[in-house]
């Protein structure tokens, strides 16, 4: 049972952690200083409780990976002002998933078996599906929201890949999750400043949202201390989970407007990319 409300902890916090950054307002510069600084913070206090082993590679892959994470989380909140909450974390999810899942079975040969093939290649096609069903039902007639898609979409992939380098730099070098938490919040903040730094970031919108970068550190600690407990494939699986948070939240309160055609459109999508999320955490060991 410890286990399983360690395992909840990714979900709830990650899952409502763009929800609560607009919530608390500014743009998306402001808001990922904020939380890169939030995330320092809390890096700073848990390497004091729990001081892991660290090497000159722990913090240089460690701070490349959060310079990464920089990139992702900007792009994921700039496409916010396109697309909504609502489509924005169902997408980036299933993006991340599968440019993660691909990159974990070419490079680091993850799917060893048939039956880890077979659930792998559903779950990816899961994934693909719920991504389309998310991103469509766009009402027809009006060009300006097609734009508004086609702009998210591209931002949306700027930062899958920054995400994906994130998770990609650490398991390239094996530096394991309580050894990477303090370099990854340095790199993170570092990559922050340097690329909002010209937008004015330092506002009270950069201090609120230290509060959704302590949300993302008790979610990174979460699922450290699940994974142990309950193993790698339900603490993946179980923080996959928190889009729902995000998308409901987003049309509920945030107000985002939906067609009855497009409410549908969006949780069929979710529903599909967290089938797949559940599916790929089978082909972890």
């Amino acid at each position: 049972m410890e286990g399983i409300f360690y395992a909840l902890l990714p979900a709830i916090a990650w899952g409502s952690l763009v929800l609560v950054s607009v919530k608390l307002g500014g743009n998306s510069y402001s808001q990922t200083l904020g939380i890169t600084c939030g995330s320092l913070l809390f890096a700073v206090v848990m390497f004091f409780i729990k001081t892991p082993e660290m090497s000159g590679l722990a913090w240089a892959a460690g701070m490349i990976s959060g310079f990464f994470w920089s990139v992702g989380q900007l792009y994921q909140l700039n496409s916010v002002k396109y697309i909504g909450v609502s489509k924005t974390v169902p997408i980036s999810t299933g993006m991340q998933l599968l440019g993660t899942t691909l990159f974990g079975v070419i490079v680091f040969k993850e799917w060893t078996s048939k039956t880890t093939v077979i659930l792998g290649i559903i779950a990816l096609l899961c994934i693909i599906a719920g991504v389309i069903f998310t991103s469509t039902g766009q009402s027809e007639d009006k060009n300006e929201k097609g734009n508004s898609l086609k702009k998210g979409l591209l931002v949306l992939l700027l930062s899958s890949a920054g995400y994906i380098g994130y998770v990609v730099i650490i398991k390239w070098f094996n530096i394991s999750g309580w050894s990477a938490i303090l370099p990854q919040s340095l790199g993170m903040l570092a990559g922050a400043l340097l690329l909002s730094i010209k937008h004015n970031p330092f506002s009270k919108y950069a201090f609120r949202n230290i509060l959704t970068g302590i949300m993302w550190g008790i979610g990174n600690i979460g699922l450290l201390l699940a994974n142990p407990k309950v193993g790698v494939a339900i603490g993946f699986t179980f923080s996959q989970m928190g889009i729902v948070i995000s998308t409901l939240g987003g049309i509920f309160l945030l107000g985002e407007k939906k067609s009855g055609k497009q409410l549908a459109f969006v949780i069929i999508g979710c529903v599909l990319v967290i089938a797949g999320g559940v599916l790929l955490g089978f082909t972890k060991h």
